[in-house]
């Protein structure tokens, strides 16, 4: 979450009279995340969250992931869930941009996950993927391998100068995951964007996962990749196999991995962990001028990739054998 957009109070107060959420109380900006513009709203009936969409959400885009949170709320998954206006839609526009108006959902998310919420979360995740297999619409990952060319050419310039090196690495890194990416694994629906602050809590419960403007249709596996890197890192940057082996176990229980997916995961994660670090290089070389928002640092990505690329096998991540997670 963070603030693009300054929302005036007044067009904010317009914009609310489309809905039956009650009077505008108080509203402020939430400056964590990277993406959208995002506001906590409290009214008479209670809070929400108002979201923006900014630079990565095309407007075709949001009836996909506004109706998968509806889809899998009715399935058992805890997620937010859009609000209707007046005139039943979900989305409308405000300060020229698309926007959402969300139930507010308890709980904290975790700055440094333990391993019993890195399991409940690897069980979360695993869950969400079966609850969207029957999910009738379909979206492309823009920010998938095929999209990485883009990114680099985006912030090629910028990268040696944060660090020495950096241009080659990440040149290298595209050329060999371009060639190597694997194309026969199981997919489906994803999050695409499970770190620790797109996951509530409840001391170790989960108690819902938010921030959905990334799911898409992709390699299962790859999600699963996605929060090794997010969950699995010391703040040193080590890595931790114990909550590895958790949230891999987690995930395992309710959604075994096959031999293909396991045996793909280093490389997957090596994808991710260049994902991550191509967005968040372009997002700090970009940000717009008064904005509220804490661009994330891309060289914790890069140490990432460095790791991934010295793994051999899921035996690396702290699992002895395939049926801990199969």
């Amino acid at each position: 979450m963070a603030v693009y957009t300054d929302v005036a109070a007044d067009e904010l107060a317009e914009f609310l009279r489309g809905y039956d959420i009650g009077e505008l109380l108080s509203y402020k900006g939430i400056a964590e995340g990277v993406e959208n513009s995002n506001y906590l709203l409290h009214t008479s009936k209670g809070s929400f969250i108002l979201t923006l969409y900014e630079k990565r959400v095309a407007t075709e885009d949001l009836p996909y992931f506004l109706s998968l949170m509806s889809h899998l709320a009715q399935r058992g998954i805890r997620c937010p869930q859009p609000a209707k206006n007046r005139s039943g839609a979900v989305f409308g526009s405000l300060m020229g941009r698309p926007a959402a108006v969300i139930n507010f959902l308890e709980g904290v998310w975790p700055r440094r996950p333990n391993v019993a919420q890195c399991a409940a979360v690897g069980e979360g995740l695993a869950k969400l993927h079966l609850a969207g297999k029957d999910f009738p619409l379909q979206r492309g990952n823009r920010l998938s391998v095929a999209g990485w060319r883009a990114l680099f050419a985006q912030s090629a310039a910028g990268a040696d100068p944060l660090q020495h090196g950096l241009h080659a690495l990440l040149h290298a890194e595209l050329d060999y995951l371009e060639h190597a990416w694997p194309k026969q694994l199981p997919d489906g629906v994803i999050h695409g964007d499970l770190f620790p602050d797109n996951a509530f809590f409840l001391g170790d419960t989960l108690s819902g996962i938010i921030d959905f403007p990334f799911a898409c249709n992709d390699i299962l596996a790859y999600d699963v990749a996605i929060c090794l890197n997010a969950w699995c890192f010391e703040p040193d940057h080590s890595f931790n196999v114990t909550k590895a082996r958790a949230f891999l176990g987690g995930y395992g229980r309710e959604r075994p991995l096959s031999a293909a997916e396991e045996d793909a995961l280093p490389l997957l994660a090596r994808g991710a962990a260049l994902r991550f670090l191509l967005t968040r290089l372009v997002d700090s070389l970009n940000v717009p001028a008064g904005a509220l928002v804490r661009p994330k640092d891309p060289l914790e990505y890069a140490r990432k990739l460095r790791f991934h690329q010295s793994v051999d096998s899921i035996r690396d991540y702290g699992v002895i054998a395939s049926g801990l997670v199969a």
